[in-house]
């Protein structure tokens, strides 16, 4: 008997899978799935690393408003316990301030804010003021500070040009992030994203290495407005955009240009651990996320704004005063085999990352009646079951 097209086409995805399972996962995880060769996190999420703590602001308001802003706070005061840093530009059609200090100097002194394109500006004055706050002396008998602000563009959902993440809004978002779970998908700077012509937004995984390998643990956070065509989305190897055919599809009430940024999207990449490691090896870790976004099928388009930026909160250079930074007490790992695995987590986390973000978000309308659909759940998991049928 001939094998069907359909047939043929899943088994052609399951050969391409790596390890995978679906038993109940961990009642705070956020994907029905696993994958890949280490365990996640008990939160499965970018919290999982000692020290950081997370925060979303949402706004949503009569049929335009769809934004947000997020924050990752490395550690309680990282003015005073810097942690060791590097950023990388994978495409640069986007923006994230504070980044050529950070590559400078090899550590991050700032918490790290997440909005749309337009309030860049709004952030970045209400992370001035939060940072004030701590420390009084900035900008007298202190340094100043450089806020780490990144962006993507939700246009399409939301009023991009009402600009309605104020300064005063990011302070109290600042204030109050904290440990443990969070919100995904449709919240904080995700509101008004999408990614494969899905709704999208905020994503977070983790990966904890074996004991013999430092036992050390890898935590991503994404905010994922990708502009990838459908058909390239693929899920622990399966080709679920190509099996999902027309279905689900963007409703647009008028005609309206996609152009730019717009159709082509950003994405925003977060990677901490508390491995130790410094600005150089951290910068080859940013890399391996992008292994793992393309995995999921997304490549990088010229309009896409693609910006990584990893940190360990294993490696932390202390303010002395007067101006003067102590080096860290501890010796940065240089063994091969702790860095591979560090690599193949960042990979792994931000694969589940991108996927947390689709499975969470739901579907949304916003500005001149867009309706953006969620991820149809239900049916994915019947594809990937069936294609993990075929193993």
């Amino acid at each position: 008997m001939r094998a069907s097209p359909r047939f043929k086409a899943i088994l052609a995805a399951v050969l391409l899978c790596g390890p995978s399972y679906f038993a109940a996962p961990h009642a705070s995880a956020a994907i029905p799935f696993r994958f890949g060769a280490y365990a996640a996190g008990p939160l499965d999420g970018i919290t999982d690393v000692p020290g950081v703590e997370v925060a979303n602001l949402t706004k949503i308001a009569g049929t335009s408003v769809r934004t947000g802003a997020t924050a990752i706070l490395p550690d309680a005061d990282p003015w005073d316990h810097k942690v060791a840093a590097a950023a990388l530009t994978f495409n640069g059609n986007g923006e994230m301030t504070g980044t050529h200090w950070i590559n400078e100097s090899g550590y991050l002194e700032e918490p790290i804010v997440l909005t749309d394109t337009l309030d860049v500006g709004l952030a970045d004055d209400g992370v001035v003021s939060w940072d004030i706050a701590h420390h009084p002396e900035m900008g007298r008998r202190d340094d100043v500070p450089l806020p780490v602000v990144a962006e993507c563009d939700d246009q399409l959902l939301d009023d991009i040009a009402g600009r309605y993440v104020t300064p005063n809004d990011v302070v109290r978002l600042l204030d109050s992030v904290k440990p443990g779970q969070f919100a995904r998908g449709s919240v904080g700077a995700g509101t008004g994203m999408k990614a494969f012509g899905f709704k999208a937004g905020i994503g977070s995984a983790s990966r904890v290495l074996p004991k013999g390998l430092g036992g050390y643990t890898v935590g991503v956070l994404v905010n994922d407005n990708t502009g990838a065509p459908r058909n390239q989305l693929t899920i622990d190897g399966v080709r679920v955009g190509e099996g999902l055919g027309g279905a689900y599809r963007m409703k647009f009430p008028k005609r309206i240009p996609l152009h730019g940024r717009m159709r082509s999207g950003s994405i925003i990449i977060v990677v901490a651990t508390n491995a130790p490691v410094d600005s150089r090896q951290l910068r080859a870790i940013a890399l391996r996320a992008g292994l793992g976004m393309g995995r999921t099928g997304l490549t990088s388009d010229v309009g896409s704004g693609d910006l990584f930026l990893a940190f360990s909160t294993g490696y932390v250079y202390d303010r002395t005063g007067d101006f003067r930074i102590a080096p860290p007490h501890n010796h940065v790992t240089e063994n091969a085999d702790v860095l591979d695995a560090l690599y193949r987590a960042t990979a792994e986390a931000t694969q589940a990352a991108i996927y947390d973000a689709l499975f969470n978000a739901k579907t949304m309308t916003g500005r001149n009646g867009v309706t953006v659909y969620g991820l149809p759940v239900a049916r994915v998991m019947r594809m990937l079951r069936a294609a993990r049928a075929l193993r």
